[in-house]
């Protein structure tokens, strides 16, 4: 079995209702370059802005798990995320012309089948794993909540759940990635709410976008006080009955639906590693606050092990720029430009190269007894293999100027000093519009990370050519 990367071979398109909103929602999931991983694009909101399917950018988990960063949210991502995650898709982009994913039959059965239809692309890196290397664990006691994971040569789920129902009574779900067909298994299985759950959620204002027909409705007792009456009145549905526990005459899929359920929403929070994951999850009970707790716990610890670069630099292969060719695009000159040579350019990423050497200025008052590299100028220094970037779509007959506009999430991991070699590695985070650049930064020497920012710059024209 291949263990390279893949994405979608095209498109694929989805419309339906977000489950909480009610907002009628356009989803296309696009493909994607290697190590992009899973992002979400409001191409609704001014600039397009992305949030990384990642668990660092979850803001809530009170219904379903929502992502955010800064002003753009996506609610409901758990279902998705489980069918390409699950099915081997590495890397996508999903654009999304509204706050929430619509909630198709409340499974993720049209999502899986549509991404089987349409196939996968291997890419050329390989995939990213993360190793359980011992006993992780996340609970809520007093919930009976549980979670743990082992380590396992392969990904395994298994979800217990009881809420002391005599419907649905104690249910068992296991999925193996190298046995079992998440398309026929686990997609299918309908998200469910309890009667007692639904009217209050009604009242609340949320699941504006629920029907009966995309939901099980578990009914523990008979309906009093006339619930039966307010919700047909609600869903303008007349004919809703109750039989053998559940309404509307529904028939599970699986006699163990709502757990195998569970298991999908465990997979989409689990999807929020990243990177695939080798081990065995336990888990009782679970819920998106405590899927995604544990997630973070283990990105945590993958932090821990380090972030490594993307691209293997060979000093003997022959520049995509050399430092001519990044004069001509840069107005900065010695002793304040900070890139030797590129390596590596497309449309969305750049690989970029700084030799440091004691005769760099700044050593000899950055410390005379102890050279180190400003950590300032290590910043400016990614920010000008970012500019290059920027200007590689750019109209080739005017000169620019750049300037920052932000920079966040700067982090130092270690000292740069003389005979160290940087290798910048920057990733566009949404597309250019109005000159407005929004990236991800990383300075490397060897395998080490030494530096990371988001950095946004505003490029606009300075001149014609001449």
């Amino acid at each position: 079995m291949s263990n390279k990367q893949k994405t979608l071979k095209a498109p694929v398109t989805f419309d339906g209702r977000g489950l909480h909103t009610g907002v009628a929602v356009k989803m296309t999931v696009a493909p994607a370059d290697d190590n992009q991983g899973i992002r979400f694009r409001r191409v609704d909101l001014e600039g397009a802005p992305e949030i990384p399917a990642l668990a660092d950018f979850v803001v809530d988990t009170s219904r379903s798990t929502t992502l955010g960063r800064g002003e753009a949210k996506v609610s409901t991502a758990e279902h998705i995320l489980a069918a390409l995650w699950t099915i081997g898709v590495d890397n996508a982009t999903i654009e999304i012309d509204g706050p929430e994913v619509p909630i198709m039959d409340g499974s993720a059965r049209e999502y899986a089948a549509a991404i089987e239809r349409t196939g996968l692309a291997e890419q050329e890196c390989e995939i990213k794993y993360y190793q359980v290397t011992e006993k992780i664990s996340f609970a809520i006691p007093e919930k009976g909540v549980a979670i743990e994971m082992w380590p396992d040569d392969h990904l395994s789920v298994s979800v217990h759940i009881d809420y002391d129902s005599r419907v649905l009574g104690n249910q068992y779900a296991v999925f193996d990635s190298a046995r079992d067909s998440f398309a026929d298994q686990i997609a299918p299985c309908r998200t469910f709410v309890f009667l007692h759950e639904l009217e209050p959620l009604l009242v609340g204002n949320l699941i504006k976008g629920g029907d009966l027909d995309n939901a099980l409705v578990v009914v523990e007792r008979p309906a009093v006080n006339g619930e039966l009456d307010r919700l047909r009145t609600l869903f303008n549905k007349p004919d809703i009955e109750v039989q053998a526990g559940y309404i509307n005459h529904v028939v599970p899929h699986f006699h163990n639906e709502p757990a195998r359920h569970k298991l999908l929403d465990v997979l989409g929070d689990f999807a929020l590693m990243g990177v695939r994951i080798r081990g065995r999850i336990m888990a009782t009970r679970p819920g998106h606050f405590a899927n995604t707790e544990t997630v973070k716990t283990m990105r945590k610890q993958m932090r821990k092990e380090g972030v490594k670069p993307t691209f293997i630099y060979s000093p003997g292969a022959e520049p995509v720029y050399d430092i001519n060719a990044i004069k001509n695009r840069l107005p900065h000159r010695p002793p304040f430009l900070l890139v030797d040579k590129i390596v590596r350019i497309d449309d969305q990423s750049i690989v970029g190269i700084k030799s440091v050497t004691v005769n760099e200025p700044f050593f000899t008052g950055h410390f005379p007894d102890e050279p180190v590299m400003p950590g300032v100028l290590i910043v400016e220094a990614m920010a000008q293999c970012g500019g290059i970037l920027a200007l590689h779509g750019m109209d080739p007959d005017y000169f620019y100027s750049t300037y920052f506009l932000k920079i966040d999430g700067v982090r130092f991991k270690m000292k740069v000093v003389p005979g160290d070699v940087l290798q910048f590695e920057l990733r566009l985070l949404e597309p250019i519009r109005r000159g407005l650049v929004h990236m991800e930064a990383r300075a490397f020497v060897g395998d080490k990370l030494a530096c990371e920012a988001d950095l946004m710059a505003q490029v606009t024209p300075s001149g014609k050519r001449p």
